[in-house]
């Protein structure tokens, strides 16, 4: 959503123009609360609500009048008015007043419902000034997912896949890594055990050769 280009002086003063429809201003003090910041991922048209607390001292026990404001792109759009407490409606109006509680569904969400949403109480039999307040508003944004649901279910998919076989691969390396660092060592054993069989070969006739020269030695006559 993009900034919204509207002063906070003539936002008050379209505000005020119609807080001072409602009743008169001019004994008791109103606050007024609401989340500064709603973020919602767009699934399909379907509501979000945004909530709206207040307070009220010194004033007349009898129950308020909730209003709620638009603020976007363009000038300053007062909701339901009426109190669109229809469903079908774009807006409905929920008003708890007896726990000082409000809230503002927005119906079929869509991403142009980005904007910033105020929240105001008036008590209209009420000429203090402070008896017409309104919160610093709410800025609703409506975030387009790039992918759809069943396409990002793909993905988790894919990755799993991508995950086994990188795997796999990994393992495949590492047996192929052991069985090479493995095999000149098996051929230098061979070698050496090549190497010793030929020295013992060696050793066994040497000594074989020595035993028929002494035998031979020893059966000659002595001569005198």
């Amino acid at each position: 959503m993009g900034p919204v280009s509207i002063s906070r002086s003539g936002l008050q003063l379209e505000i005020s123009l119609i807080l001072f429809h409602v009743g008169v201003l001019g004994a008791c003090t109103v606050s007024v609360l609401q989340p500064g910041y709603l973020e919602v991922d767009y699934d399909g048209p379907g509501p979000v609500t945004m909530e709206c607390t207040f307070s009220a001292i010194g004033c007349a026990p009898v129950q308020p009048k909730s209003l709620w404001f638009r603020c976007g792109t363009q000038q300053p759009e007062a909701l339901c008015l009426d109190g669109c407490s229809n469903e079908a409606d774009k807006f409905t109006v929920k008003e708890t007043l007896d726990q000082n509680r409000v809230s503002l569904t927005v119906n079929r969400l869509s991403p142009n419902d980005s904007a910033i949403y105020i929240c105001g109480i008036a008590f209209p039999n009420e000429k203090a000034p402070r008896a017409k307040q309104t919160g610093n508003g709410t800025t609703l944004v409506v975030r387009e997912r790039l992918f759809s649901k069943e396409v990002q279910s793909l993905l988790i998919v894919l990755l799993a896949l991508l995950s086994v076989y990188i795997t796999g691969m990994c393992v495949i390396f590492i047996v192929l890594f052991k069985s090479k660092s493995n095999s000149p060592r098996s051929r230098e054993t061979k070698e050496d055990s090549k190497k010793k069989s030929a020295r013992r070969i060696f050793q066994e006739i040497a000594q074989e050769l020595y035993h028929k020269r002494y035998v031979e030695t020893s059966h000659q006559p002595i001569r005198t």
